[in-house]
Order: structure tokens, then sequence, then C-alpha cells
């Protein structure tokens, strides 16, 4: 059996923010953008990751969701506890140092860590948490 991931979900407020950050800051390709009955959903991934899809989605865009669910996923989007994202990258430092001239929070500075990454995080413009880790030794 092989299983390898294609799509994975982020919700994010603001899709223009969000599409500037992922494509201009973090280089993302575009795959798709799609507006549908007032929503809009975009995915992105990294150029060397072809089948892999980031989609940008509304928060609680669940058709199952009441409008009590909605708002619950749009304060916790607020607060910054909805959704995460890791990344690797082969220079911590300087995609640190990138990331950070763009203007996004600084959740954490580059630190080695003790299982063997060095690792630094942002918060997206919708609040998600974004960390990109550096195997130490290279």
């Amino acid at each position: 059996m092989d299983n390898r991931l294609s799509h994975c979900f982020l919700a994010v407020d603001d899709h223009n923010k969000a599409l500037s950050f992922y494509r201009d800051v973090l280089g993302l390709e575009v795959r798709n953008d799609v507006s549908f009955e007032g929503m809009r959903w975009i995915s992105v991934g990294p150029p060397s990751q072809p089948e892999v899809e980031i989609v940008l989605e509304p928060p609680g865009v669940n058709p199952d969701a009441s409008p009590a669910d909605r708002q619950v996923m749009a304060d916790l989007l607020a607060k910054g506890v909805l959704g995460r994202l890791v990344f690797a990258t082969d220079d911590c430092d300087a995609t640190f140092d990138e990331v950070r001239a763009s203007g996004a929070e600084v959740v954490q500075e580059p630190v080695d860590q003790p299982y063997g990454v060095r690792d630094c995080a942002f918060r997206d413009p919708a609040g998600n948490l974004l960390r990109f880790t550096q195997p130490l030794g290279r």
C-alpha cells in the first residue's frame, strides 16, 4: 500500500492576504483559485512538491457546520490556535530573515532543538502557526 499526502486544509479569513503571504513571501505556487457560492478556495504548494496542495479555505466551510460552529471556528482562528504547518528548509536562518522581513509575526527565532532540528516559527496573516525546520548538521 502506498499512501501519500495529496491535500491539506488550512483556514484563512482573508484570501488576498493569505495569497500574498504564501505566494509572494514563501514562494509557493498557486495551483487553483476557485470561487463558489460566495466562498473562495485557493490551493498552493511548493514547486518541488507538485503532488502536494495546501488548500486555503474559509473557517467553518463544512456544509454541516451550524452558524454557531462557524463563529467558534472564526474565533479560534482569530486566537491563532486553529491551524499549523511545518515546512522543511535547507537554511533555517535565511528563511527566518526572509519571512521576518515580510513583517510576519515572529513566534520563535531560530534555535537548535534537542530533537535534532534547528527551527523557527511565525504566524501567517490569519494567525496559523508555521514552523520551518532544518535538520541539524546540514
